[in-house]
This record gives C-alpha cells, sequence and structure tokens, in this order.
C-alpha cells in the first residue's frame, strides 16, 4: 500500500487521508511528510458517544493501550523538540499523563481550557467547566516555542490597560467552545436544516493558539483524529503543511468541502491584533499583512 492507493485528498498544504489512525501511522510511507513538527491529539473519550466507524464504549485497558500505540507512532515521526498537545476529559488526567510518559513524551505543562458556558451541576461533585490539554515534548526542550502575549481584556479589579498585553498562561479562559447552544454561532459547521453536523468541534481558535505557540511557517503538523478538520484549516492559513486523518467517511468529506470552501467564519485574520504584542508576530504568523482594525476573541 502507498499514498497513492489511499483515499486522499490534498488542499493548497494540507492533506486529509481517510482511514484508521494506527495503522496508517504505523506506515510511515503512507503519510506525505516524515518528519511532524506539532501534533494535536483529540480522540474520542470514550464515554459512549455515537461514532460513524468507532466503538466509544471500549474496555478501559484496551482504549488507553491504543492511546499509547499512537502516541509512540507520533513520537516516532517526530522531529527532536518537536511538540504533542493531547486534549480529554479531566476525570482522565492520570491515565493521559501516564500514556505520554509510557509512549516517551517529556511533560511540560497541563493547560486548563476554561469554557465560558455554565457547568451542569452534578449531585455529589462539583459540575465541571474546563478540559485538560497536555502539552508535552520529544526531548526535554520545545524545540519551537513561540511566547505569545495576547491583548487580554481588562479585568473589573484592574484599575488600567496593559500596554503591551500579557503572557499566555497554562489557564486559557479567553476561548470561548463551540458546544453550547447560541455560542456556537456562525462557526459551527451545520447541515442545510441547521443542525449541528459535528457536536465537538473544536474552535478555530484554540488551535490558533497551539499552533502559533509551537510552530512556524512550512513545519508540518499532524492531527490524527482530525474531525471536522479545524486544524487542518488554521494550519494552512498560517503557510504551516498539515496531515489529518480521519477514519468516518462523512466527516472526511465535510473536511475537504470546508477546506474548499474558505468560510468567513474561518478566517484567522480577526485574531491577529489580539496577538499583536507578541515578539515576530508576523514571522510566526506567516504573513507581512497586518489588518489593524480585527475583532478580539471575545
Amino acid at each position: 500500500m502507498d499514498l497513492n492507493s489511499l483515499n486522499t485528498t490534498t488542499i493548497e498544504r494540507a492533506t486529509v487521508i481517510h482511514g484508521d489512525s494506527l495503522n496508517i501511522l504505523s506506515q510511515p510511507s503512507l503519510l506525505p511528510h516524515k518528519k511532524i513538527t506539532l501534533s494535536f491529539l483529540d480522540p474520542p473519550f470514550n464515554q459512549g458517544k455515537e461514532y460513524e466507524n468507532h466503538d466509544d464504549l471500549m474496555d478501559e485497558n484496551s482504549y488507553w493501550n491504543w492511546m499509547t500505540q499512537i502516541c509512540s507512532k507520533i513520537y516516532e515521526l517526530t522531529i527532536e523538540g518537536g511538540s504533542l498537545y493531547f486534549m480529554h476529559r479531566e476525570k482522565k488526567a492520570e491515565q493521559l499523563l501516564k500514556t505520554l510518559r509510557t509512549s516517551g513524551w517529556t511533560f511540560q505543562n497541563l493547560i486548563i481550557w476554561k469554557k465560558k458556558t455554565s457547568a451542569v451541576p452534578q449531585k455529589y461533585r462539583f459540575g465541571k467547566q474546563y478540559q485538560i490539554i497536555a502539552f508535552a515534548t520529544k526531548g526535554s526542550q520545545p524545540k519551537r516555542f513561540n511566547r505569545l502575549r495576547i491583548d487580554y481584556p481588562l479585568a473589573p479589579h484592574h484599575k488600567q490597560k496593559r500596554e503591551n498585553g500579557i503572557y499566555v498562561t497554562d489557564v486559557w479562559d479567553d476561548i470561548r467552545e463551540l458546544t453550547s447552544g447560541y455560542f456556537a454561532g456562525d462557526e459551527a459547521l451545520r447541515d442545510s436544516t441547521g443542525k449541528r453536523m459535528h457536536k465537538q468541534q473544536s474552535p478555530i481558535a484554540l488551535l490558533l493558539r497551539i499552533i502559533l505557540a509551537s510552530s512556524l511557517p512550512n513545519d508540518v503538523i499532524l492531527d490524527p483524529f482530525a474531525g471536522t478538520g479545524t486544524t487542518l484549516v488554521v494550519a494552512n492559513q498560517l503557510k504551516r503543511y498539515s496531515i489529518g486523518i480521519e477514519l468516518g467517511s462523512q466527516n472526511y468529506e465535510l473536511i475537504i468541502k470546508r477546506l474548499k470552501s474558505k468560510r468567513i467564519p474561518d478566517n484567522i485574520m480577526k485574531y491577529y491584533s489580539y496577538y499583536q504584542f507578541t515578539e515576530d508576530l508576523a514571522k510566526i504568523w506567516g504573513t507581512e499583512k497586518k489588518q489593524l482594525n480585527q475583532k478580539t476573541l471575545l
């Protein structure tokens, strides 16, 4: 089997592969690029959700063994100092970190992505309002790490606005999720009836931050569970090469359509001014064109 025998589509710098992630990652000859700089891992969470070609109620040991194999294969394909961002449920932090250690990765940060909407009340514990993203590297230090500064909104207890913004920390409370009600907005992909096509669609702003922080133009970005293709959509605009692997045929076609359509809600330039205080932003972003009259994240 080679790349030409797979159901594969390339649009600009993004390559979408229809198939099983573990099988494809186990055969590097199937990939258009052999050295990965950055990977974003947002797998099924094994909590009983419906997927086209996946059982989301696996035995827990089998599930985490699968995750370890995926992380190990990505590790082998990653350049020295390359990065992995692994998103999962907060309840699975222990298993996630063990998986990273077992597969060779060096843990750097546990990022807290705080959601904007209200948490669902629980009967016997506090309601959840965040998701975890583990940031890890191949080796003790990242080869790429751009210290992002953001034009963070003034908090009520602050007296005056910061002239040069603030550095991004490991708590991300300025990125709205797309999973709740009308907050999904125009960015959420919908069918002809207005129904959400993917309930767990990652926001453009989330992948923008990850890719800006841990890569440069012409680097290669991997998303082995591509979903709706947000990683590829952002990477294309930032002049990075990207590989997305997707098992579901409906999602595969959805990604291709999304990449081709270049929807206005997917345009990342509305966030440029939010990162304007980052050193060498034009170089990191991959453009010299600065659009000053842009909206912020909020």
